[in-house]
Formats: structure tokens, sequence, C-alpha cells
């Protein structure tokens, strides 16, 4: 019958297309396609048989911000470290003295130190556990204090007059407060990054919390004579005791200058460490026995501070 001759065609021609697509679906892999079926090189996303390379992956915007802060911040240090370097030179081409109030020495040494201590803290912080956002305020607050601070005592140096309590003039007085304000803000910022360090476990290599945690304390410790230092200072500059004031300082000023580096000393410990084929056991001892000897050099300028008083 016609009708049923025209089913017929009509189903094996049905059959023989779906056959050619399972055996299209099915062809090995690699293997050169059939005339007349589809290749691979002909589907969407690829040319000439060749995945196309993806779009490079971008960071969300709180990371590149912070990725940029601790850009500014590593310039920052370098800044300062360039800073102390340039007034060594000056001092030893120019002469003069190394101490008293009125000398090359301390745009030398806070130079070097504040610019090491920013580089530090930008590193260090990366392992700590705090939101992005906290993380980049409470650096850049920490920086500019720093820079505000090395800046005004290398304007003084180069004025001839001392960088603190001296309140000759309201300028000079001006310049003498920001160690004061800015000691503040240090140990404010620096006492919040070292509770992170503390409440939730820093990460990194073995090792590397203890020596956050141990570094974090020992710098907690040694922003405490600072603040005494400049409290002390300037209650005697403005009772009319301005030489007083220096001499008060002196015997802190060990235990303020040694313990703030053990937060740089020791995470670098771990760091170099980490590249060693030592057990995750030996690298914590190692750090621990490191915290130990930073513990005790900040100890015996501690007992040093209290003889000496």
């Amino acid at each position: 019958m016609p009708g049923a001759s025209g089913a017929r065609r009509y189903s094996t021609g049905r059959t023989a297309t779906a056959f050619r697509s399972t055996t299209t679906c099915r062809r090995t892999p690699g293997k050169p396609a059939a005339h007349g079926e589809p290749d691979a090189s002909d589907s969407p996303g690829r040319t000439g048989g060749q995945q196309r390379p993806r779009p490079a992956r971008t960071l969300p915007q709180p990371e590149r911000g912070a990725a940029a802060r601790r850009t500014a911040l590593l310039r920052d240090g370098a800044v300062l470290i360039a800073s102390g370097l340039v007034h060594l030179v000056v001092l030893l081409v120019g002469g003069g003295s190394w101490g008293g109030p009125v000398s090359w020495h301390k745009p030398v040494t806070f130079g070097l130190s504040f610019g090491l201590t920013i580089i530090a803290i930008a590193w260090v912080s990366s392992y700590l556990r705090i939101g992005v956002r906290t993380r980049t305020v409470l650096l850049g607050l920490f920086a500019a204090d720093c820079v505000l601070e090395v800046a005004g005592i290398t304007v003084q140096a180069w004025r001839h007059v001392p960088s603190h309590f001296d309140m000759e003039t309201p300028f000079d007085t001006g310049i003498s407060m920001t160690p004061a304000v800015g000691g503040g803000g240090l140990v404010a910022i620096l006492s919040t990054l070292s509770a992170a360090a503390f409440l939730r476990r820093p990460g990194g290599p073995p090792g590397m919390a203890l020596a956050l945690r141990a570094g974090c304390g020992i710098l907690s410790i040694g922003l405490l004579p600072g603040a005494a230092m400049i409290a002390r200072g300037v209650y005697l500059t403005r009772t009319g005791h301005q030489l007083a004031g220096y001499a008060s300082t002196a015997s802190l000023k060990p235990l303020h200058g040694v313990s703030p580096h053990a937060v740089l000393v020791l995470p670098v410990l771990a760091r170099l460490l980490a590249m060693t084929s030592w057990s995750p056991h030996t690298r914590v001892s190692v750090v621990r026995a490191a915290a130990g000897c930073c513990a005790a050099a900040a100890a015996a300028a501690l007992v040093r501070a209290v003889a000496a008083h």
C-alpha cells in the first residue's frame, strides 16, 4: 500500500539518523571525524581544535586594595630606611656628636627603626586572621603615624634643635608633641594587631604562629617604656625641668629599642626554616628557642632599667 510504504521509509530514515547521531556521540576522543560528522574544532569556544585561553583572573576589589596598600607600605618603609642611611652619611662626613638631644643620631635611628618596623608589620599582618578592610585601615594609619614622626624628628635635626620635649616656640611644641600623640596611636594599632594574633591562630608554615605571638608579645612589652618615656619627659619639661626630662629616658631606651624588632626577627626565622628539610617539630623547637632568647634580652633590658631607677 502506498501509505504503508511511506511510513516504512519515514521510520527507516529516522532510525538511520538516530544511529548516526549515536555513532557521532560515541566516537573515540582524538579519532578524526568521518565525512559528514561534526568535528570538535567546529564547536563553540574552540579554534583549530585548541581551547581558547581563559581571561586572566582578577582579584576582588578589597583584595586589590589590600595589595596596593602593602606595596605602599613597603615603599614607605624603604623611604624611611633610605632617609636613615642618608643621615648616617651626613653624620660621618660632617661630624658631630652621636648622643645628646641635638644630634644626627635621631634621624638615623628613627628612620632605620621605623622603616624596618613598617616593612615587618606589613608582612606579618598578612598572616593574621582579620578582615581585609580592617587590616588596610590599621596599616594605613600605622604608616602615616610612622612617617609623620620621622619627618618631625628630621626637620628638627636640620634646624639643630631638640625634637623631643622642646617647648620654646609654638612650632617646636607642635613637633615635640607629635611623638606623644603619635605614640598613643601606635600603641593602639599595634595592640589591636597583637590581640588578633592571640585571639585567632595565625596562618603560615610550622612555627609561624608561635613566632608571631611571641614577637607581638615582646613588641607590646616594648611599647610600654616608650609611653612612659614620653609621659615623664613631657611632664618634667612642662614643670620647668627639661634637662631632667632628657635624663629620665636614658635607662628605658634599650628596652624600647630592642623589643619591637622581635616581631620581624622571629617570623623571618620561621620563614627561613620553612625552606629546610627539617621536620615541623624541629622547626617549632628552633623558633621556641629563638623566642626565649628575645624574651631574655627584653628581660635583661627591663632589669637594667629598674636597677637604674
